[in-house]
């Protein structure tokens, strides 16, 4: 998760963090923007094949890429991150995973002409959450730049619609308020749009969304049923209660079977 405005995370105290059931390990600064849920479930979501070629715009330390890549081994990953210390963690968690991916520091609205030559079978992306207008400044400047980005949600989708193959899937996750600005900005570019609502418990709204969208697509708009995060109504202890189709993602790089 990244966004257009300078500024450079404190990367020199590092957290060595263990993903999907200890299959992936990767340094993250300890005190900057640091990867939860969210990328692992965006990864779940691509319906990926070995030889495939995935792109991700925004990438940060890699997370995301890097998790399709080790339920999928065999794609093929490119990664752009505006900030250089964040493209360069991306670079180091593929290499101590064993995992091939080109990152380039680069603004998603300026990409490398490298890129700009290929076409991709998937685009993922995470971007920032929320508007320079809403976010609020953090101390730490690659958490600020990662949760409140200047780079409109439209430039994202018109970046990822160039850059995918004819049939090419575009997938990303984003905060459900957003979905009517992330359906603007499909409009024209993207068909067979589908959208899965997240939310944490039966009691409460749906407050993330994944939606994937193909170029060339023509099915019909789906809004598929919620996928509910954690079991029962309310938070009652410390424990790990997420629900199983959940944790089968976040720690057996299980595939998000309402996509694949």
């Amino acid at each position: 998760m990244t966004s257009t405005s300078a500024g450079r995370p404190d990367t020199t105290d590092l957290t060595d963090d263990a993903f999907l059931g200890g299959q992936l390990r990767l340094l993250q600064p300890r005190k900057g923007y640091r990867a939860g849920v969210d990328p692992v479930l965006l990864a779940a979501s691509v319906n990926a094949l070995a030889g495939d070629t995935v792109l991700e715009l925004g990438c940060g330390a890699g997370a995301a890429m890097l998790c399709l890549a080790t339920r999928v081994p065999g794609v093929a990953l490119c990664g752009i991150e505006l900030q250089p210390d964040y493209a360069d963690l991306a670079r180091q968690n593929a290499l101590r995973n064993g995992i091939e991916a080109v990152v380039h520091d680069a603004d998603l609205r300026t990409l490398p002409a490298e890129v700009k030559a290929q076409r991709f079978n998937h685009v993922i992306a995470n971007p920032p959450y929320y508007g320079r207008d809403r976010g609020s400044a953090s101390l730490d400047p690659g958490r600020d730049i990662a949760f409140a980005g200047q780079t409109p949600l439209s430039d994202w989708i018109a970046a990822a619609a160039r850059r995918l193959a004819p049939r090419g899937c575009f997938t990303l996750i984003q905060r459900a308020e957003r979905l009517p600005e992330i359906l603007a900005g499909l409009e024209g570019r993207l068909g067979s749009v589908v959208v899965l609502p997240l939310a944490g418990r039966t009691s409460r709204p749906a407050d993330r969304v994944i939606v994937q969208a193909s170029k060339e697509g023509r099915a019909p708009f789906r809004l598929l049923a919620p996928l509910i995060l954690h079991e029962g109504t309310n938070h009652l202890a410390d424990r790990d209660d997420y629900a199983p189709q959940v944790a089968a993602i976040l720690r057996d790089a299980a595939a998000l079977t309402q996509f694949n």
